[in-house]
């Protein structure tokens, strides 16, 4: 049976800091919700798609992995039970490993041009390409360059991913 790794203490800020102290609560909540969808085949059964599209690499960060989207939730709200995409990726054997997940605000519910939206203390990212607020959050999956990196270097796409090219606002 596969488990899912679960990210050391160091990949949290320390509980002294108030903002580290929502993070950390965040994480939680998030954990909570996503672990039944350890299994890709669960968080199909509870609306996200079958397909996660093309795995997102990039050349010198690592990857994203798969993006498996529930479209239910896409509806301008950020809640910590219901991520809009879940990140897969794809294990030599072919089973698919949870690593973290997407929240995303796409520009209709909420302008680019406004304030960002937060989440866990964090501010989303602008991705003007695709015309959406966006911010990772690695909670299955260590991640040396941070909980909220756009890439992990230890994700992996199995053979050639699309590469991913940052929208002008995100370098």
């Amino acid at each position: 049976m596969h488990w899912l790794s679960v990210p050391s203490s160091s990949s949290l800020a320390s509980a002294a800091d108030p903002r580290d102290a929502v993070i950390a609560d965040g994480l939680r909540q998030l954990r909570a919700a996503t672990l039944p969808y350890e299994h890709l085949d669960a968080a199909i059964a509870a609306g996200y798609s079958k397909t996660g599209g093309s795995c997102i690499v990039d050349a010198h960060h690592g990857a994203m992995g798969y993006h498996h989207v529930n479209s239910e939730y896409i509806d301008g709200k950020l809640d910590l039970a219901k991520p809009e995409m879940l990140l897969y990726e794809r294990m030599p054997d072919s089973s698919y490993k949870l690593n973290g997940v997407e929240f995303m605000v796409p520009y209709r519910y909420w302008p680019g041009d406004s304030v960002a939206p937060v989440l866990m203390g964090q501010r989303l990212h602008h991705e003007n390409n695709s015309k959406y607020w966006y911010l990772h959050v690695w909670a299955w999956t260590d991640n040396k360059d941070g909980l909220f990196a756009d890439m992990n270097p230890d994700v992996h796409c199995a053979g050639v991913g699309k590469v991913y090219i940052p929208s002008p606002d995100t370098l």
